[in-house]
């Protein structure tokens, strides 16, 4: 029996909930403009399943410091998932080869929208240094989008 064996992949998880509507969650999820106000500016993002887009961030040795990413899931109002790779093979630690998937899902709770997000597929140990920065990241950029919903959500509001 030929058994491959797999390397060793771990996932980010982040939840929080937001006292907002899924729907106003959503819109912060999936507007181009928005999305570069809590994480990065995407280059032709659509929330469209095969839409193929970038995000730039900062280059190290061999990798230009684009993050390859294409939409592969879209349920409105309930779940986003894309495609997240970047680096090159001759960079070790920051900037080395990672090709995972983001994925956002919102859910009903009684305070208003449960957000998960699950960024998976790091193998460890070549993706060490992505998986500890992203996880603190992430932790920041989920702050960031709250900030943006609550912001957001008042503009609306008539005063």
């Amino acid at each position: 029996m030929n058994q491959t064996v797999k390397p060793d992949t771990q996932a980010i998880v982040v939840e929080e909930i937001f006292p907002h509507a899924p729907e106003v969650i959503w819109k912060v999820l999936t507007n181009g403009e928005l999305i570069g106000r809590w994480l990065m500016a995407p280059k032709g993002f659509e929330a469209v399943v095969g839409t193929r887009f970038t995000f730039q961030t900062t280059p190290a040795g061999e990798w230009d410091g684009t993050i390859h990413c294409e939409v592969l899931e879209v349920v409105p109002n309930e779940r986003l998932s894309y495609a997240w790779n970047g680096g090159h093979a001759g960079n070790v630690g920051y900037g080395a080869p990672l090709e995972t998937v983001v994925t956002f899902s919102l859910a009903r709770a009684d305070q208003g929208t449960r957000l998960r997000l699950v960024h998976s597929g790091f193998v460890l140990p070549a993706n060490e240094t992505a998986y500890r920065k992203m996880g603190e990241g992430w932790k920041t950029v989920v702050k960031k989008l709250d900030q943006l919903v609550t912001d957001e959500t008042s503009r609306q509001r008539p005063h």
